[in-house]
């Protein structure tokens, strides 16, 4: 039998940032003066921190370096068109527009694109971008496979397309009604799931042949691209930047942010083709981010974000950084925990439903599960469910997706294999007394994306996590007074 071989990260570390342990108490009043609501919470009260992939990854030393080559002119700025020959260079887009975060891209391409009562399809909502797309007086439409919605399939691309939903919007609604279809990578609210290089090259025949635009939301592309190296027939020799430029050619442009796949703490952009497109959405940029050559970011920004595409596609980062969540994911699948299978790109999507299944939907046992983690480990993950869905527009009712999750979202390069240790052994500590927690009301609740400022208060009592009989939890290597 061959030997096993053990599992490193592809790095080592020359700078710490100390973590905080509180106690049990210490956690109970948090989560209380946050309104049951992780995103609430101080980050000096969070021991490790899950809530999200975005702008929480740990820059190289190449990238630190790049801060130093700065060049803030207002106009100009040599780091741009560094950042401008990296996205040429790996994603292939002819025009390339920064903007302080991948929201801001959203919102120029939605306010460029969409006219009142048009319809956008998509292969699952995100939260900022389907906001975007209403205010500008769009309708989103799901056309992702019906597999995504169904935790327990093992099907490998579940972010693919349905060509025959698409198809059947595009003869209800007509194409001059549908501005672009929004397609997305590694998709996030399925789980972290992929699209494969197959579907993604019929959906943009399809949109073309009616002359529909497609654009890419490639915020996590390069986790896509990994995917379809390791799980498509006939990928498995090529590349990880091959792949990302195959899949970005078959489409019109995209959105970015720049804070998950390149590896930095601010920043994103817009890219497209089309030589009239830019040139709005450059004059849009003025407008609402800043001038077209830095978009809201300083010099320093887009040079550390051009030397992060770079290091996004190596193999070695990436294959560690996918699988630090697969790690995760395997531990809790083999302690029977309920989790999104197969195991997603950026981090382990539990299944709250599962979970929790004498929690109501309208008590929301998404949020609840996520507070009661906080409180039981100190670790902090984000809901992913009927909060994240909002409202219907027209009725004001609470949507409720068939998906109930909260993710546990791994930051690139900043935890070892031991804080995925102590996550797991947390989870499976809480799972094992679920009948313990309860169910969640609105206290506060604004009128956008509410997920982010929303107040709670648990159901029955002052305690979402009933029990007092959970020892604290001990960092691993803890092994006594001496240490």
């Amino acid at each position: 039998m061959p030997r096993r071989h053990s599992w490193a990260e592809p790095y080592k570390i020359k700078m710490v940032e100390h973590l905080r342990m509180t106690t049990r108490a210490e956690r109970e009043e948090a989560i209380r003066e946050a309104g049951f609501n992780t995103f609430l919470l101080r980050s000096e009260d969070v021991y490790i921190d899950l809530l999200t992939d975005s702008g929480t990854s740990a820059m190289s030393d190449r990238q630190w370096a790049g801060l130093m080559m700065g060049d803030e002119a207002y106009a100009g700025s040599r780091n741009f068109y560094n950042l401008e020959a990296a996205v040429r260079r790996f994603y292939g887009y002819r025009h390339v527009i920064p903007t302080h975060q991948g929201r801001g891209a959203e919102h120029i391409l939605s306010i460029m694109c969409i006219k009142p009562g048009d319809f956008v399809p998509g292969n699952m909502y995100f939260t900022t971008t389907k906001a975007h797309q209403e205010l500008a007086g769009a309708t989103f439409v799901d056309v992702i496979i019906d597999e995504a919605h169904d935790p327990q399939s093992d099907l490998p691309f579940k972010g693919n397309v349905d060509l025959r939903k698409l198809e059947a919007l595009i003869k209800r609604v007509g194409a001059g009604r549908i501005p672009y279809l929004c397609l997305q990578t590694n998709v996030n609210m399925a789980g972290g799931q992929p699209i494969s290089l197959e579907n993604l090259k019929a959906t943009c025949d399809l949109c073309h042949r009616h002359g529909i635009r497609v654009m890419m939301d490639a915020t996590r592309a390069v986790e896509n691209a990994y995917f379809i190296r390791m799980r498509e027939k006939g990928q498995s020799h090529r590349t990880i930047a091959d792949i990302l430029l195959d899949m970005c050619s078959h489409t019109d442009g995209c959105t970015n942010s720049a804070k998950k796949d390149s590896l930095v703490n601010i920043g994103g952009w817009l890219a497209v083709n089309d030589d009239d497109l830019a040139d709005k959405a450059r004059n849009l940029v003025v407008v609402y981010e800043g001038l077209h050559t830095y978009g809201g970011l300083a010099g320093r920004d887009m040079e550390a974000m051009a030397i992060g595409i770079e290091e996004s596609v190596q193999l070695d980062h990436i294959r560690a950084r996918i699988g630090q969540v697969e790690y995760l994911g395997n531990a809790l699948v083999r302690a029977g925990v309920p989790i999104v299978r197969p195991i997603g790109g950026h981090g382990i999507f539990v299944d709250a439903a599962r979970f929790l299944p004498h929690i109501p939907r309208e008590e929301f046992p998404a949020q609840a599960l996520a507070a009661a983690l906080y409180v039981q480990s100190g670790v902090r993950a984000m809901e992913r469910g009927a909060v994240s869905a909002g409202r219907h527009h027209d009725t004001g009712e609470n949507l409720f997706p068939k998906l109930e999750l909260i993710r546990l979202t791994i930051p690139r390069r900043v935890y070892t294999q031991a804080h995925m240790d102590v996550t797991a052994e947390a989870v499976i500590d809480l799972y094992e007394q679920a009948e313990n927690i309860v169910g969640l009301r609105f206290t506060f609740e604004p009128k956008h994306l509410r997920f982010f400022q929303a107040r709670f208060e648990p159901v029955v009592g002052a305690r979402v996590l009933r029990t007092e009989t959970i020892d604290e939890p001990v960092a691993v290597g803890a092994m006594g007074d001496g240490i």
